[in-house]
């Protein structure tokens, strides 16, 4: 890859993710608020706009930054299966995403619970407790790829290991 090309996919790549921490933490504030509010208008409000983030900026930055990130350690000398810290972020993402795409169905009960014309707080704080605790475990899971991206401990895996022998005795 192109130093360029390598440059544009590496902003690319932190746009979605930054914007991805930051999308969830907009999603676990109204969680916290469907929750914790009193007012009614407020709970109503809090858990169709969850449905709309979720949608429209939690899944599409999830994927971009699953995307992206294959194509920097595909096309850069890190590599996919080179190096522990790249494959655990891979393999971090890869499950907040499926975690995400399989309670998207939830995300969307929650909102339909408050849009009932009799509000059963009691269902719908049952889903809330849900959609709160896999917000804030989301939000936990991937900072831990942002923080091997700075840190990049070291620690070749086995395939990694073989390749640089390899190359090496070259």
């Amino acid at each position: 890859m192109s130093p360029g090309l390598r440059k544009l996919a590496l902003t690319v790549h932190v746009t979605a993710s930054v914007g991805l921490l930051g999308a969830i933490a907009a999603f676990l504030a109204l969680s916290v608020a469907g929750l914790a509010g009193r007012d009614p208008q407020m709970v109503r409000a809090a858990y169709p706009a969850m449905a709309l983030i979720a949608r429209l900026v939690v899944t599409p930055l999830a994927l971009a930054a699953l995307a992206t990130g294959l194509i920097q350690s595909l096309g850069t000398a890190w590599g996919l299966f080179r190096h522990y810290w790249v494959l655990i972020k891979l393999l971090m993402t890869l499950f907040a995403t499926a975690v995400l795409l399989v309670k998207l169905d939830l995300i969307d009960q929650a909102a339909r619970l408050a849009s009932e014309t009799i509000l059963a707080r009691a269902d719908l704080r049952a889903v809330g407790i849900q959609l709160l605790v896999h917000a804030a475990g989301g939000l936990l899971v991937l900072l831990v790829p942002a923080v091997l991206s700075i840190y990049k401990p070291q620690g070749l895996t086995r395939y990694g290991a073989r390749r640089q022998h390899a190359l090496l005795r070259r």
